[in-house]
């Protein structure tokens, strides 16, 4: 089975109010089109088939558009998270009967223009139970939060006061085992599944080097859209 990616979408986007307050951030208008059409747009390009959205707030819209991915080029499956507030963690325990092992993670509100077929390589050559994707940042696009030594992931900590200078750079794989015993519907936070793996040192970490994008704040949205513009203008796409 092809390695599934699962789509983080589900929030409310409040830092973008009053633009989300009846659109999700996945449906934003970005150089033309919906954020999430280039999102799997770039997916299928580097190689990605099967893509399982978890979604919550306002997710008709993006069902509407999306469908089952066929004009992407994509297998495209959803799972919700429902009335009750689940977390990150309980989107993907929600999801996942629909992902294959591993599987690989991203966010929503994430343009990740790096190979995702050697990060799959990458990790089906360790021993450990996950992947964390990690970019040197020295606090430049936000607050980095990883210590990063010798190609191993030693400490991930939200608030690190300066003291780390990479990042987690947004796309992470794990086996299913790791959330064996999580009940469905159960609110838990990914970060948490993280730093017990680096603690029993079953983390393995891949250094990228291409910078993240994303529209989870306006300044965001405004760098995506003139990246994006750029990547369209090279490649020649209208």
């Amino acid at each position: 089975m092809d390695s599934t990616i699962a789509i983080l979408a589900g929030g409310k986007a409040t830092r973008l109010y009053p633009k989300t307050l009846e659109i999700p951030k996945s449906m934003i208008e970005v150089a033309g089109k919906p954020f999430i059409g280039h999102q799997l747009e770039l997916l299928k390009q580097k190689g990605i088939r099967n893509v399982v959205l978890c979604l919550g707030n306002l997710h008709k819209e993006i069902e509407d558009y999306v469908g089952n991915g066929d004009k992407f080029g994509l297998d495209v499956k959803y799972s919700f998270d429902g009335d009750k507030l689940v977390g990150t963690g309980g989107a993907i325990i929600n999801a996942i009967d629909l992902l294959s092992d591993p599987f690989m993670i991203m966010y929503g509100d994430s343009f990740l223009n790096i190979d995702f077929i050697d990060i799959i390589e990458y990790f089906k050559g360790q021993s450990r139970s996950g992947l964390m994707t990690v970019l040197k940042n020295d606090d430049k696009w936000d607050k980095s939060n990883i210590e990063f030594k010798n190609g191993k992931i030693v400490r991930y900590e939200k608030n690190s006061g300066g003291m780390f200078s990479y990042i987690d750079f947004g796309l992470s794989m794990l086996k299913k085992n790791v959330l064996s015993g999580r009940e469905k519907n159960s609110a838990f936070d990914l970060n948490d599944v993280f730093r017990s793996l680096i603690e029993n040192d079953d983390l393995a970490g891949y250094e990228v080097r291409e910078r993240f994008y994303e529209i989870g704040s306006f300044s965001g949205i405004e760098e995506t859209e003139k990246y994006i513009l750029s990547l369209n203008k090279k490649n020649n796409v209208q």
